[in-house]
């Protein structure tokens, strides 16, 4: 469950899609669900969500009959009506009568179980759930809009219909019409019958005696009571009505208020709902809603024309800005009473309908929440980025308020899909839009916001605030801005705009990027960045999945992250207060694939390379989610605490340090896009995503601890699946009379604005487009064959033979009718007009000869005779050419009037007026190929107009390749070529351009890269890189080929790159495909990918060198081993791994020490390659690979006689292993390394320079990891020789920390089981078993040595004093940090007296921490002595000083823990069979009692010396 909530808008257009219960719980709609609300007058408190509903929610109400105010009702566009408990928030009934969208719905005032609901086809459903019945009426055709049942008589119905209307039933007598009420002339969208039984006097109106007579209905008895019923129409009227006598009472018309601006038209019907309430305890008022979201309460007793008061006028900013489509009222006490109304402006406001002021005000979302982020500056201020076109700023601090949100909306016209505040100037906000817009908000200004002047052509995805780079870094302090403003959007540009000057041009990274850093080849398209918080670092994610790291200010690349290989969606630097030195390196990252990694760059930061380093293994990786990572958010109060939020639904908290999951919330109903911690308190997040909702969760009341998987996981989608699904738009006609084009006020518009999200960019779901209704209805003409299977299956196998009859004896027909001869018909005169005339009577020829003869012969024409014109018409053919090019023009402009334009041309081709002939086919887009090809008779420019007219009809028709053609017949290559692109014909395209242009033309190769990149955007990798090839993008066509990230493709891309001199390119795709050859552990493969990279050798031999490893370990059960694809390389029994390894690099890659300046360069290229430290949770696989690459350095060093470095890099191997907490791979390797024990020891040591301090410190190292064996394999035997006791079974070897002896002082019989694997995988596996003395594959050790012998010589060399201090004091010193680190955050975050604050931290150390009594002990001061915060912090300073004493080559090499080593000999002591020598024991009592005072130690001290 949620701390607090802001939930989706309540929907809009509804009837009654609201309600409020006695009790004070407010119900509202929003998509698909309904949110409760507890009211009180002064704030509200989100209570919960009924889920259960498929689509939009349009109806709502709650049960007022006493003792059940807790049971309410819901309808939905998805056909069902729910009976809830609003309590449990659990459905209780449910039925689905209606067969038509339900638009109404209203539970009886008086009969506790029954529901009443009304759908768009007119039809009314009585629905009693308690003995689930439903009755169905239909008292009209006509679409119903509202209904309400009488508080007064339980069967009677009041129902308002689209038309205006009103009809008042009875459903005891069948649905019997007691009145039709008509006055209204528009829809009817809100009906109140008055809470007062009968009919008082009101005062008296001019309509009342003039309608007096007027009967709308049937009388009512003299017996029966009647009561008011008012009504609000679009019409802009609120009526009165009387059910006693059938008539309007009243008719009160909207005022028209200032508000509204000047120049409105009043007569003009606007977008308007006219909803209305009668409250409970007022039953002389009517409050109505107004043009533009006023309430307006109406006083029916008042004379005169000021009959209302406007609710909210005491201040300004109360009212509702927009539309109210919902009241509804509740009695809090006797006498007052709270009004709740929605409003079109997403707010739900609470009036004192005793003073006529808003109470508060809820803000609710209309869109998918794209961005969160607190301000640096103002703490507390949450700004929300929302799809609805809107900003929130959300005082989230606020006390008397907990919803003080501010909206802005002005200059923003888009989805609001990235945020960032100013990290200087308080109120500052930058914000990005679906459209590409960039700008910035004043929040405490009124103002408009800049908008930059530079457009993204895609939706912006990020902002962010940095250093400014060159451009905009040149000049002094007060000549540039100190921080300038980034923008990442999806055409995957990043702009630097100047803050100082929006208005110019913005700046594209990439060309600095490209300059300092020498880049020739295209850059992969960036997808997100961050800058470290301290300003000096900048990492940019990209589409291919890479992430690049650049030092600012010249962005010089540092390092490429080839860890991910889908999108990057998000990149997060952890912040710079953390208490551990590391932490402020850390980079989490985000993409498609559902794993988030993070990256230490510490080592990169602070030391860079020259040459730009390249990391493939991440420092962590956490693992649960199953979908992509849209966002993530360190917490500002630890260290490595981080939350992510993903597609799967759920945010999830880890902690990075550990790898591991801490809490999983799942309180969305959908897909979460952002995540912020708050910045006041450690325990609360906030998340919003696809559900309209922002919701503030804390992290310690979670109970899931991991996202998902299994089932879990198919349970939230189903439950995301009952969202409302975006439908298909139907066209409907106009509302009737006063429709305004745009207008949301129809119902066919109900969810228009409500629910505005219907992704197309970052939502790679696909929608399924559902036919039509007028295209499923429409039949064939002739039956198909699956038509006749299917009839056939309908009618179980019968009827097949008479449809096939039937079809048999149509085709017979038709080919009758085929064989019979067709009567031609006689083509249309080109002439009509004249040639009608042929078809007068004799007598009206005869007369149009004399006309005819008159006219040839006679020099007087005959009174209005105009040959060829009018009614002589047909004379224009037999007179002069000016008679007939009249006719001409007659029959011109009747082939227009008739369209018949093709017979228009021959007239004007005939006439010899090409060029009209053209221009009128050009105005009527009736150009045809015979008038282009004849075009050139008019000369060059009618042909070339003639030619660019045809080529937009011919586009217009879709023929654009025959556009191009005829482009081209007037020498515009280019525009042909431009044609075929827009219409992304790019193949056609690029065959014209490479056919008619030169091929250095920049336009082929640009052509070839917009090709491209679309190719890969769809998938198409392999055309995409024949594109870039083509283009000379040699890279770009190396990267799109090893996007799929599969053996193949990987091989392939490398192969590319090599051919084309891509090498280092090559080098990465050929390691990524290798290590996924090893992973499938075929080693033959990955070799062979690897020997087509010269330049690659150190990589082969770590290959080898694992390969050699994985089959030395066949036999432990550690892996899983297969020869299949291996080769046949061995390793000699008894030879060290070593010297096996140099053997196999000698015969199969020339690797030996008679080249040594190879081997160096071989060495210098392994030890480049840095492999993260070894952490519990590291998979078996990744380590056996990064002790490969020890082991390598360790062959190379002794191939090169290096043997101090050899020994370095064999502790380093067994130190990883220790690390990872694997201590039984840690003896297999030890055995492998120096299989004679301490004689191999004694070899590599007698082989050393004894000068060389840091070379003896690590052989030393060395020797003490042995002898920690031996000392364990002798406890162990120790143990099997005890026949009166129970033998334990094998166990793998113990974990070196006192915890496992605190556990055998309990019971000392037994030796310490260790970790590794689980005592479950310790039974009978080599992998933990220390072997007895037969087949014993243990350390060999002098068989001459006894055991006193080998435990003494063990024991000289584990019990070191100068390591004893070095380890004690380290541990004290990250005890006392720890304690440090505690103290400071919990009095940052208590709001005490200096006083108290004192007395708390000199009670800390009275707690008891075992820590805090080590540090006492040894500073000498009492445990019970107080400690102040200065003494702790000079206690740090001390322990530092005797560590800096310490030889440096000591702190260098990792050494087994002294302290555990004293206590394991001293067990072995008590036993008498075991003769240790006294000074021995004197010696490891002296170490604990000195070194050994942490409280577990001490106990374990009495139980083992007792």
């Amino acid at each position: 469950m949620s701390e607090r909530l802001l939930p989706a808008s309540p929907n809009w257009y509804c009837s009654r899609s609201s309600d409020t219960s006695p009790k004070g719980v407010f119900g509202f709609g929003a998509k698909s669900s309904v949110y409760l609300v507890n009211v009180t007058a002064a704030s509200p408190v989100i209570a919960g969500e009924l889920k259960g509903h498929r689509e939009r929610v349009s109806g709502f109400a709650f049960c007022r009959y006493p003792g059940q105010e807790e049971i309410c009702a819901s309808s939905s566009d998805d056909g069902s009506v729910k009976i809830w408990d609003s309590q449990k928030q659990a459905t209780l009934k449910e039925h689905k009568a209606h067969q038509s969208t339900i638009t109404s719905l209203h539970w009886s005032p008086v009969v506790k179980d029954l529901l009443v609901s009304g759908d768009e086809k007119g039809i009314v459903v009585c629905f009693w759930h308690n003995r689930n019945e439903t009755q169905s009426f239909f008292p009209e055709p006509r679409t119903i809009f509202c209904l309400s049942c009488s508080p007064h008589n339980e069967n009677y119905i009041a129902v308002g219909y689209k038309d205006g209307m009103i009809v008042v039933i009875d459903i005891s007598r069948k649905s019997e019409v007691l009145h039709r009420l008509r006055g209204h002339d528009d829809e009817i969208h809100a009906l109140a019958w008055c809470p007062q039984p009968g009919e008082e006097e009101l005062l008296p109106r001019a309509e009342e005696t003039a309608e007096a007579e007027v009967a709308n209905g049937r009388k009512v008895p003299d017996g029966e009571r009647g009561c008011y019923l008012a009504s609000g129409s679009k019409d802009q009227t609120v009526r009165v009505w009387s059910t006693a006598r059938g008539k309007g009472v009243m008719t009160l018309k909207l005022p028209f208020l200032k508000r509204r601006g000047l120049g409105v038209d009043p007569t003009v019907k606007e977008r308007l709902w006219l909803t209305v309430h009668w409250p409970h305890t007022r039953p002389t008022q009517i409050i109505s809603s107004c043009f533009g979201g006023e309430l307006v309460v109406w006083d029916l007793t008042r004379s005169g024309k000021q009959k209302w008061a406007l609710l909210g006028s005491s201040s300004e900013g109360q009212n509702h800005t927009r539309i109210v489509f919902n009241m509804s009222s509740v009695c809090m006490g006797e006498s007052r009473e709270l009004l709740i109304s929605t409003s079109m402006d997403r707010d739900v406001k609470c009036w004192d309908l005793e003073t006529l002021d808003c109470c508060w005000t809820l803000p609710s979302l209309g869109g998918f929440v794209y961005s969160l982020t607190f301000s640096p500056v103002d703490t507390g201020s949450l700004a929300l980025g929302v799809g609805d076109n809107m900003i929130r700023v959300w005082s989230t601090l606020s006390i008397q308020n907990r919803y003080d949100t501010k909206t802005f909306w002005q200059g923003i016209k888009s989805k609001v899909t990235a945020l960032s505040w100013h990290p200087l100037k308080e109120g500052h906000l930058a914000f990005g839009t679906d459209d590409g817009k960039v700008g910035i908000y004043d929040s405490y200004s009124n103002k408009p916001p800049q908008i930059s002047s530079s457009y993204h052509r895609k939706t912006v995805y990020t902002l962010a605030w940095g250093p400014p780079v060159p451009p905009l870094s040149f000049g002094g302090e007060g000549d540039r801005p100190t921080v300038t403003l980034y923008s990442c959007a999806g055409e995957g540009v990043i702009l630097q705009h100047n803050p100082w000057k929006l208005a110019g041009e913005a700046n594209d990274i990439d060309k600095v990027i490209r300059d300092t850093n020498g880049i020739k080849h295209k850059l992969s398209p960036h997808t997100d960045l961050s800058w470290k918080p301290d300003g000096e670092i900048l990492a940019i994610g990209n589409e291919d999945g890479s992430i690049e790291i650049l030092q600012a200010p010249a962005l010089r690349l540092l390092c490429s992250i080839q860890q991910h290989h889908k999108i990057i969606n998000v990149l997060r630097w952890h912040h710079e207060h953390g208490s551990q030195p590391d932490a402020s390196h850390l980079l989490a990252s985000g993409s498609n694939n559902a794993t988030v990694y993070v990256h230490n760059l510490k080592s990169i930061i602070e030391t860079p390379s020259d040459t730009p380093v390249l990391v493939t293994e991440p420092y962590r990786s956490l693992v649960g989610h199953t979908a992509k990572i849209t966002s993530l958010a360190w917490s500002p109060h630890h260290d490595g605490r981080l939350v992510s939020v993903c597609y799967d639904g759920t945010a999830q908290v880890w902690d990075v340090l550990k790898e591991e999951a801490i809490c999983n919330y799942r309180g969305h109903r959908g897909r979460l896009l952002c995540v912020q911690w708050s910045p006041v308190d450690p325990d609360l997040v906030w998340t919003g995503g696809d559900d309209f909702t922002v919701q503030e969760w804390a992290v310690s009341k979670q109970e899931h601890t991991k996202p998902p998987k299994g089932k879990k996981s198919i349970e939230l989608e189903k439950k995301r699946g009952l969202q409302p699904k975006p439908k298909a738009k139907k066209k409907k006609k106009p509302a009737g009379k006063g429709h305004v084009a745009g207008d949301q006020g129809g119902r066919g518009a109900e969810e228009g604005a409500s629910e505005p999200e219907e992704e197309q960019e970052d939502v790679p779901v696909k929608t399924e487009h559902t036919p039509t209704t007028a295209a499923v209805s429409k039949e064939p003409r002739c039956r198909q064959p699956d038509a006749i299977v299917s009839e056939k299956n309908r009618n179980g196998g019968k009827g097949f033979s008479f449809v096939a009859r039937e079809s048999l004896k149509d085709e017979k027909q038709r080919e009758k009718q085929a064989e019979a001869p067709v009567k031609k018909k006689k083509p249309r005169s080109i002439l009509p007009l004249s040639t009608s005339m042929d078809h007068r009577s004799r007598e009206d020829q005869q007369r149009d000869c004399l006309t005819l003869a008159a006219v040839r012969h006679s020099q007087a024409l005959p009174s209005n005779c105009v040959p060829g014109s009018g009614a002589h018409i047909q004379l224009g053919l037999f007179g002069d050419r000016a008679a007939l090019y009249t006719m001409f023009e007659e029959e011109g402009r009747s082939h227009i009037e008739g369209g018949h334009y093709e017979s228009l041309n021959s007239l004007l081709l005939w006439k010899g007026d090409l060029a009209g002939a053209l221009q009128v086919a050009i105005e009527k887009g009736e150009l045809t190929e015979h008038l282009v090809a004849v075009s050139p008779m008019a000369g060059y420019q009618v042909w070339v107009r003639a030619v660019e007219a045809f080529v937009k009809q011919l586009c217009f028709q879709e023929q654009y390749v025959k556009a191009a053609s005829y482009l081209l017949s007037v020498h515009k290559v280019y525009e042909a070529i431009d044609l075929l692109k827009s219409q992304q014909l790019y193949r056609e395209a690029i065959a014209l351009a490479k056919a008619r242009l030169l091929p250095e033309d920049p336009v082929i190769k640009n052509l070839y890269t917009t090709w491209a990149a679309i190719l890969e955007r769809d998938g198409h990798y392999s055309n995409a890189a024949k594109c870039y090839l083509a283009a000379d993008s040699t890279y770009d066509a190396a990267k799109v080929i090893a996007k799929k990230g599969d053996v193949m493709s990987l091989k392939t891309a490398a192969e590319l790159a090599l051919i084309v001199g891509e090498n280092a390119l090559s080098n990465s795709l050929a390691l990524r495909c290798a290590r996924e050859l090893l992973t499938a552990q075929d080693w033959l493969g990955a070799r062979e990918v690897l020997q087509a990279q010269e330049s690659l050798l150190g990589h082969q031999l770590v290959f080898c060198t694992s390969e050699l490893l994985h089959q030395c370990l066949a036999g432990t059960k550690l892996i899983d081993w297969g020869s299949a694809s291996s080769h046949g390389w061995t390793v000699g029994s008894g030879v060290p791994f070593v010297d096996a390894v140099a053997v196999v690099w000698e015969r199969e890659f020339g690797v030996s020490s008679a080249d040594v300046d190879k081997v160096k360069l071989l060495h210098q290229q392994v030890k480049s390659v840095e492999n993260p430290a070894a952490t519990a949770n590291i998979p078996i696989k990744q380590l056996l690979f990064h002790l490969s690459h020890d082991l390598t350095l360790a062959v190379l060093s002794s191939v090169a006689l290096a043997r101090g470095e050899t020994v370095t890099a064999m502790l380093g191997a067994l130190t990883r292993c220790r690390d990872a907490t694997h201590f039984t791979l840690m003896r297999e390797l030890c055995r492998l390394l120096l299989p004679k024990g301490m004689q191999s020891v004694s070899s590599l040591k007698a082989q050393l320079d004894h000068t060389d301090t840091h070379s003896i410190a690590a052989v030393q190292s060395l020797e003490a990891f042995v002898c920690y064996f031996q000392l364990y394999e002798m406890w162990w035997n120790q143990s099997n020789e005890r026949p009166s006791e129970t033998q334990p079974e094998k166990a793998a070897l113990p974990q070196p920390s006192v915890a496992g002896l605190q556990r055998d002082a309990q019971n000392p019989s037994e030796p310490a089981a260790v970790n590794g694997t689980g005592p479950q995988d310790t039974a009978d596996e080599e992998q933990g078993a220390i072997p007895t003395e037969e087949g014993s594959d243990t350390l060999e050790e002098e068989p001459c040595r006894s055991q006193e012998a080998m435990l003494a010589s063990a024991c000289a060399v584990l019990i070191s004093e100068t390591h004893a201090a070095l380890q004690t004091t380290r541990s004290v010193i990250e005890e006392i940090q720890l304690r440090l680190s505690s103290m400071m955050q919990q009095h940052l975050h208590t709001a005490a007296t200096p006083e108290e604050q004192q007395k708390e931290l000199h009670a800390l150390p009275e707690s008891g921490s075992e820590h805090e009594a080590t540090a006492a002990s040894q500073s000498g001061a009492s445990t019970a002595e107080s400690t102040s915060l200065t003494s702790l912090i000079a206690s740090v300073s001390e322990y530092n000083k005797q560590l800096a004493e310490i030889p440096e080559h000591i702190k260098r090499y990792p050494f087994p823990d002294v302290i555990e080593c004293c206590l394991v000999i001293l067990h072995m002591g008590r036993d008498s069979a075991s003769a240790l020598p006294e000074d021995l024991q004197r010696r490891c009592l002296a170490l604990l009692h000195k070194y050994g005072t942490a409280a577990s130690v001490i106990k374990a001290r009495h139980k083992f010396c007792a």
